[in-house]
Formats: C-alpha cells, structure tokens, sequence
C-alpha cells in the first residue's frame, strides 16, 4: 500500500533503486490508488528536483497517466495497459515465484537435515 515498508521490492533490487525505477515501482506497488504528484514525493522521500527530472519521462511515454483532476491538482496513476508495465509485473510475479520455490526448497532441505 502506500505507507512506506522499509523493505526494498523485489524489482529495485534486482534492477536498482534509481530514481525513475523507485517512482515506478510505487506506483507499481498501488495499482488501485491515484497520487497527486507531491503525495508521491513525500512518499518516496524524493527531492521536487529529482522526482520531475524523471517523472516527465514517465509521463510522456505513458506510464503513468492522469487519473482524474480535482480543482486544479491532477491525480496519476500507473497505466496498466502499457506494454513496458506489463513486462515489469509479470517480472515481479515470476521472480516472487522463483523466490518462493527457492525458500520452499532450502525450509526442505533444511527440515530433512534435523
């Protein structure tokens, strides 16, 4: 959800905690909600500097998408549709797959040694 975790995802850690790639991937982690853009700053703990340096290109390309207006602030949200959105989400499932598989096989392993 929207609260920080304190944990890394699976996606910043096999491809890094860029700045693009961490709005990406809060958006990615709350496909059902839409944030305004300082909402999503404050969330990421992200510099105004850095977050439109990136968020630009997000927007552009498509990846995040208005959402709906309020007033005069604008709500965004991650464009499931994209092809490049559809990519990382399935990435993040296969990879939690293989994780888990892995955690299974050592919980296993690990009981028959006992």
């Amino acid at each position: 959800m929207y609260a920080k975790s304190g944990h890394p995802s699976i996606l910043l850690k096999t491809l890094g905690y860029s700045p693009k790639l961490r709005i990406v991937d809060f958006f990615l982690d709350n496909p059902l909600f839409d944030f305004t853009k300082k909402e999503v700053i404050e969330a990421l703990g992200m510099s105004k500097q850095t977050f439109y340096k990136y968020f630009t290109d997000l927007e552009e390309y498509g990846i995040v998408t208005v959402s709906r207006k309020i007033g005069k602030a604008r709500l965004y949200r991650m464009n499931l549709k994209h092809p490049l959105v559809s990519m990382l989400r399935e990435y993040e499932a296969e990879l939690s797959l293989q994780i888990a598989e892995r955690e299974k096989a050592k919980a296993q392993n690990d009981g028959q040694l006992s």
